[in-house]
C-alpha cells in the first residue's frame, strides 16, 4: 500500500468517525494502520472509537500503541483520559503532565489537569501548565480564571486578585471575573 493509500484510509476514518460512523471509520483506520510504514494516528483513532464504545482496555491498548510509535501529547492525553474514566487519578494526573510537557496549549489535558488538581488537591502543581498556558495565550479569560480560583484556594488572594484584574482589564464582560473579585474585596 503506498503512503497516498495510508493518508486516503486515514483521512476517510476521520470523515466517518467525525460523522459518527464508528464501523466504516474502524474500518479505514484498520486500512491505514496495515499499510507501509508505521503511523500513530490509526491507532489513536481506533482508540477514539474504542473509548465511544465503552471499551476503555482496547482504548488504552491502542493509545499505547500510538504512543509506542510516537510519543506525544495525543497519546498522552489519551491514556490519561482513560485511566481518568478508569478511577487511575494519579495515574491519569501524571500523564496530562506529560502532554503538557510536550504541548502546553493542549486543552483537553489541560482542562483535565485542572479537575484533577481539584480532586486530589494537588492545586500547587497545576499552577506551572496554566501559567505555562498562559505565555503563549495571555488573553484566554477562562484559563486565568482556573488560575485565579487555584491561587484563592491555596490562600494566594494577592496574587488571584492581580490575575482577576488583568481579566476584567481586558474582558470586561468576563462576569465570573468580577464576581470573584468583589468576593476577595469582601
Amino acid at each position: 500500500m503506498s503512503h497516498l493509500d495510508y493518508e486516503i484510509n486515514k483521512e476517510l476514518g476521520e470523515c466517518y468517525l467525525f460523522m459518527g460512523e464508528l464501523d466504516k471509520a474502524e474500518d479505514y483506520y484498520k486500512k491505514a494502520a496495515s499499510s507501509n510504514g508505521v503511523h500513530p494516528d490509526p491507532y489513536l483513532g481506533l482508540a477514539t472509537i474504542a473509548v465511544q464504545r465503552g471499551d476503555l482496555d482496547a482504548a488504552l491498548t491502542l493509545y499505547s500503541k500510538a504512543h509506542g510509535i510516537d510519543a506525544n501529547d495525543k497519546t498522552f492525553s489519551g491514556m490519561g483520559l482513560v485511566k481518568m474514566e478508569q478511577g487511575l487519578k494519579d495515574d491519569a494526573f501524571d500523564l496530562f503532565q506529560n502532554a503538557l510537557a510536550r504541548n502546553p496549549e493542549n486543552m483537553v489535558a489541560l482542562l483535565s489537569l485542572i479537575r484533577l488538581g481539584h480532586e486530589l488537591e494537588r492545586l500547587s502543581e497545576i499552577l506551572a501548565p496554566l501559567e505555562s498556558y498562559l505565555s503563549l495565550n495571555p488573553g484566554k479569560s477562562e484559563v486565568r480564571y482556573s488560575l485565579a480560583g487555584c491561587l484563592v484556594c491555596l490562600d494566594r488572594k494577592d496574587e488571584a486578585q492581580a490575575q482577576l484584574e488583568q481579566i476584567v482589564a481586558a474582558d470586561p464582560s468576563f462576569a465570573p471575573a468580577q464576581e470573584l473579585l468583589a468576593q476577595l474585596d469582601d
